[in-house]
């Protein structure tokens, strides 16, 4: 039996006695299926609650034509419409950011039937576009921006990259990571439009400088040596809205905090000294070690954690509810060539993006500009740990 074989029935075996119901431990071995490829880049992706499948395209190595686009059969749409996103590099100065789609880095559909974009308005991971960092709803029963809440220098200054969001189910706060020079979390009040960067330099959201992101066994470096530096980057929200989840790229460890601790400041005129940065490291929890990761979710279909592991070609999953229980190994696959952002269908699948970043121009010299990237999906109830990815549709 080779490794491989070794490692996919031990983890099938694991999942199916410890984490599955016995009607899912039966169901047949799950496999990847291929939803869209894609010419350029892809990062975030979101299903809305009625099924329709969003995708977004950030402005890294390439000038993307679309930011933010609906996927249907495979193609392409760009949302909500050309006009968001008519950004370009070369008409900087003439298109205004603080209307357009400049670099949007993730997309996320909330319980109120809005699209949630985040726009870290940093091309190529350089410089921040002045007025353009911001979080953008559209209201998907009109399929028109509903509000745009622009965020200053305060809350995402030069070096920053706001990077993925997530939504409380009353659709009032808005969570945040920054995966730039100085990682942090920022907090908003949809409501008011209000911000608040919180941890900022902390060590829970910057990176571990113990770790190196290795890939095919060596470390990952960009052709002048610099290796994979990302801060916070990973975020996930209990169903419940009470606990918020997150960690850098480079690193291994998941912390947690109870949101209460986030958001006192909202009604208050004053920022109490309960909502400090000091008091909120005191809050604090380390769940454990997940190695780096890119994307988390927690699925409402079974309340476990989702990791994508991007060194490991792979997908992991961890169980909240107890303590150290650690990562089951779910699906491994060579086409996972960095598994990116998750997100959960209304009938419980699980989509992904692969977004190749290893294979990006930041990290490998020749490179094309425009990147090749794909959308997958699978049935977490069905899988143990997949083998080649089924044939694309």
């Amino acid at each position: 039996m080779t490794p491989f074989k070794a490692r996919t029935l031990l983890s099938a075996l694991l999942l199916g006695t410890a984490l599955l119901s016995p009607a899912a431990a039966e169901a047949p071995s799950g496999t990847l299926t291929k939803v869209a490829s894609f010419e350029h880049q892809v990062t975030g992706v979101t299903v809305a609650r009625d099924g329709r499948i969003f995708v977004n395209f950030p402005r890294w190595t390439d000038d993307a034509p679309v930011s933010v686009a609906e996927v249907k059969d495979g193609k392409v749409t760009p949302f909500p419409d050309a006009e968001w996103n008519g950004w370009r590099n070369a008409k900087k100065d003439a298109v205004d950011p603080k209307n357009h789609f400049v670099c949007v880095q993730s997309v996320v559909a909330d319980g109120q039937d809005r699209l949630w974009v985040v726009d870290a308005a940093a091309p190529a991971m350089a410089a921040t576009v002045k007025d353009g960092p911001k979080l953008v709803a559209i209201d998907l029963k009109t399929n028109t921006v509903a509000k745009t809440i622009p965020f200053d220098a305060g809350v995402a200054p030069q070096g920053s990259y706001l990077n993925d969001v997530r939504i409380s189910p009353d659709g009032k706060t808005a969570y945040l990571t920054d995966s730039g020079a100085e990682g942090a979390l920022i907090v908003v009040d949809v409501d008011s439009g209000r911000a608040r960067r919180v941890l900022a330099g902390d060590p829970t959201t910057m990176p571990d400088t113990s770790v190196t992101v290795t890939y095919d066994g060596k470390p990952l470096r960009r052709p002048d040596g610099r290796g994979v530096e990302f801060s916070a980057d990973g975020i996930a929200l209990s169903p419940d809205g009470g606990t918020l989840y997150w960690q850098a790229i480079k690193g291994k460890t998941l912390y947690s905090l109870p949101t209460a601790a986030l958001t006192g400041w909202i009604t208050s005129a004053v920022v109490p000294d309960a909502f400090t940065d000091r008091s909120l490291s005191g809050k604090i929890t380390t769940v454990g070690e997940n190695g780096p990761a890119d994307g988390l979710i927690i699925a409402k279909r079974d309340g476990r954690l989702y990791v994508t592991s991007p060194q490991e070609d792979a997908i992991k999953v961890r169980t909240l509810s107890g303590t150290n229980s650690g990562l089951t190994t779910l699906v491994q696959d060579p086409q996972l060539r960095w598994p990116d952002t998750f997100s959960e269908g209304p009938d419980g699948t699980l989509y992904v993006t692969t977004s190749h970043i290893q294979d990006s121009a930041f990290y490998k010299e020749g490179a094309p500009a425009s990147l090749p990237t794909e959308l997958w999906s699978f049935k977490p109830g069905e899988a143990a740990v997949a083998g080649p990815a089924s044939a694309p549709r």
